[in-house]
């Protein structure tokens, strides 16, 4: 039997899907088409695009769950509609946005998976909190994967208020419903003011038990929205990174072995429910992030990781993992008897090149001078975009280091964060972020061109330094730019009128390669270790 993916790519490559339910936008049909539809998710993108290629199934997939729900999913391919896209603020694809009309745009920020974007889109169509009575509430009850209710007086005002501030913060996570009927109370087993999780997942119904205030209900939506054991995937690490407590992984290679440690655990995280989170992790699929927690590539494995300061706690692999040993390790954990893991690679003698080494042991010495506006590039030494970007970044670094009066308020650094333990939890590679002086809290992410004088601008406009080092970029880069962006043109241009054959057979050999690749590379774990 044909995998599904490669199934679905040789129906599309025949030319026998039925007709897509993604309308394709241009310039001349988006403002009316936004504009006539109340809800709209429009994805821009570009045909040579990895990442919208990943998209576009479970894009098609979604879009066709929403169409019975009135809710329109949209793409508008930016190679061809290069002015709407700039209009519309696009420095990347995919980039994804919610329209409610044409005044009203925000970023979406779902996982690009059809479940997660269903559910992501069918919260956007309700309002934060729905009034619920006796012939709703059930169906809501199992409308998403966690449900929040709340019951209260029809005069408790205060409660309302309350708990309304929490959807509105929080309505792109969870369902939020309400009712003020006495008799539903009743039949929740609850007194007012009460607020109830309905899971479809671990124990059903949730009551919460503490104060009424908009920081404690939070708390409690984010620890009921997850699992008692549940799994590291791309669809979940964002939530768990966000959690804002301790993630324990138990990296497993198959079901029985995740069957052993998912039920001998279950004590254990009932005690830490709220304080640690546990989950199992494919170690097949994604082993390569167990070098990101200081581990070897030995399964079974167990280690900890402080999600808000991105520290590491492995659990020594010498030894057998046995729940005894993992039981042992959280209680010291938790009783802060064990010292973080830091990997760093040693620190360098001389930082006479253009662009300063950061390594973990000097992390703070670079990034956290409080003088300086400090451009970082976390790179991983086998990423490809990373390799392509080196020679720009040390021309950026000569700028601002060879200029006696820049080079006090500036310093472009680099690490290798797949070999340094650095306090920022990096999902990509290159991440290029800004620690502005004097606030050195609130980094600033880079998301524009991969050109000098791009970067050159953000640091200017960023910075608290306000260095401008314009006039120092080569004006051989800026003709360089040029020509680099006529030439992703005119390959967009070319690639737009390929054959359908052409495209068909791409499709095809996508899918196969998809499922049949083995490979344990590390340019391979870049791809396939995307959490």
């Amino acid at each position: 039997m044909l995998p599904n993916k490669l199934f679905a790519a040789l129906l599309l490559a025949c030319g026998i899907v039925s007709a897509s339910d993604v309308k394709q936008l241009g310039t001349d049909t988006f403002d009316a088409f936004i504009t006539e539809n109340k809800l709209v998710l429009a994805e821009f993108f570009a045909p040579w695009c990895g990442h919208c290629k990943a998209l576009a199934p479970e894009y098609e997939t979604a879009a066709t769950e929403l169409k019975s729900k009135g809710i329109s999913l949209v793409k508008i391919d930016c190679t061809e509609e290069a002015d709407l896209c700039q209009k519309q603020g696009v420095e990347g694809y995919p980039t994804l946005k919610v329209f409610r009309g044409p005044d009203s745009v925000n970023p979406y920020n779902g996982q690009r998976k059809a479940d997660s974007i269903v559910s992501y889109m069918i919260k956007q169509s309700l309002p934060s909190v729905s009034v619920l009575n006796k012939d709703t509430i059930e169906e809501f009850k199992t409308a998403d994967k966690v449900v929040l209710i709340a019951y209260f007086d029809a005069d408790d005002k205060k409660s309302n208020t309350t708990f309304s501030a929490v959807a509105d913060t929080n309505r792109d996570n969870y369902l939020f419903g309400a009712t003020s009927d006495p008799a539903l109370a009743k039949a929740a087993g609850v007194t007012t003011p009460a607020v109830v999780a309905y899971r479809s997942f671990d124990e059903p119904v949730t009551v919460y038990d503490g104060a009424f205030e908009v920081d404690d209900i939070t708390a409690f939506a984010k620890t009921a929205a997850i699992p008692l054991i549940g799994e590291v995937g791309p669809e979940t690490y964002s939530g768990y990174m966000q959690a804002g407590i301790p993630l324990a992984y138990i990296f497993v290679e198959d079901a029985d072995s995740k069957a052993t440690y998912v039920d001998g655990l279950k004590t254990l995280a009932r005690k830490y429910k709220g304080k640690i989170n546990f989950a199992t992790i494919d170690a097949v699929a994604f082993g390569a992030h167990a070098q990101n927690l200081n581990l070897e590539s030995k399964w079974p494995a167990f280690a900890i990781q402080e999600t808000v300061k991105n520290q590491k706690f492995p659990l020594d692999q010498s030894k057998e993992l046995t729940i005894d040993e993992i039981e042992a390790f959280v209680e010291k954990f938790a009783s802060g008897k064990i010292e973080p893991s830091i990997k760093s690679e040693p620190i360098p003698e001389n930082q006479d090149g253009p662009v300063s080494i950061i390594v973990a042991h000097n992390y703070e010495e670079i990034v956290l001078d409080d003088e300086k506006d400090v451009l970082v590039e976390f790179y991983a030494h086998w990423c490809g975009h990373c390799k392509a970007l080196a020679p720009k970044w040390d021309e950026l670094g000569a700028i601002y280091k060879n200029d006696a009066d820049l080079s006090k308020k500036v310093t472009i650094a680099k690490v290798d964060a797949t070999l340094n333990d650095v306090p920022d939890e990096i999902q990509g590679f290159p991440t290029i972020k800004l620690f502005p002086a004097g606030d050195k809290k609130n980094p600033v992410d880079y998301t524009g061109g991969r050109n000098v004088e791009d970067f050159v601008a953000f640091i200017k406009e960023k910075g608290t330094n306000k260095a401008d080092g314009s006039k120092s970029v080569p004006q051989a880069e800026i003709t360089a730019d040029a020509a680099e962006t006529l030439g992703k043109a005119a390959k967009a241009a070319t690639e737009s009128v390929k054959s359908a054959a052409s495209a068909a057979s791409e499709a095809v050999s996508e899918a196969v390669e998809s499922v049949t690749e083995t490979s344990t590379t590390a340019a391979a774990a870049e791809t396939h270790d995307e959490l």
